[in-house]
């Protein structure tokens, strides 16, 4: 891996973590309201999921777990 793709996987790495936190910030947010909607808040939970498997996965290839 080149420099290069390091500091792209770290970016897109950085972007994904922000995501993450605003869609936590907005699922206590709606989940403040009463009378949200279920749909959405299970939607959103659902992209977070996908979020942190792919945070997950770039954190394995950026920072790999070597077992000496």
């Amino acid at each position: 891996m080149t420099s290069e793709d390091e500091r792209e996987l770290k970016a897109l790495l950085e972007r994904l973590r922000q995501e993450h936190r605003d869609l936590d910030v907005a699922i206590e947010a709606l989940l403040s309201v009463a009378g949200s909607d279920v749909l959405q808040i299970q939607r959103l939970k659902k992209r977070k999921l996908q979020l942190k498997d792919r945070i997950s996965h770039l954190e394995d290839e950026l920072f790999p777990d070597i077992i000496a």
